[in-house]
């Protein structure tokens, strides 16, 4: 059962356009209430509920850890976003400011930002740091998943 502290944001399906509220930690994938299609999961975090919102999440978790100065951040930012609309359903985008979260960029040993975390129920098994356009971060994130599709097979 999701705590009172996680937040439930808004998110437009891209199929039909209807507005949903999306938990930020719910049990399954979400899926739009008018048409039933994938939603992209795409949530904020904080040290308080990180381990919740990300660590006990089905899919695939992409994490943004990221810092507001930072030009590069901004610019993948939109790139991410870009990959879980596309991958609505598969993936999970959640992002993490370290100035207001510095114990997990400390946990995550940060060095530069942004930086980018795979977690495959709560464990870390790709890693990347720097910005990249959207089709190399699909790339990326689809080179995980298809190594986890032959790990389960």
């Amino acid at each position: 059962m999701p705590s009172q502290t996680v937040k439930a944001p808004t998110i437009t399906c891209p199929t039909c356009g209807k507005t949903n509220k999306v938990p930020a930690a719910s049990e399954g994938r979400p899926r739009c209430g008018n048409c039933k299609d994938p939603l992209p999961w795409i949530v904020d975090a904080e040290e308080r509920d990180f381990a919740e919102v990300a660590e006990q999440a089905d899919p695939l978790v992409v994490v943004d850890l990221w810092a507001t100065w930072c030009g590069p951040c901004r610019m993948v930012s939109p790139a991410l976003e870009q990959v879980a609309r596309e991958l609505a359903g598969e993936i999970k985008l959640v992002k993490v400011d370290i100035d207001r979260n510095p114990r997990l960029a400390q946990r995550f040993e940060v060095q530069a930002v942004p930086t980018l975390l795979i977690l495959d129920k709560g464990e870390l098994v790709a890693r990347r740091a720097g910005a990249a356009p959207a089709g190399t971060l699909r790339s990326w994130v689809g080179q995980v998943m298809t190594g986890r599709d032959s790990k389960k097979g």
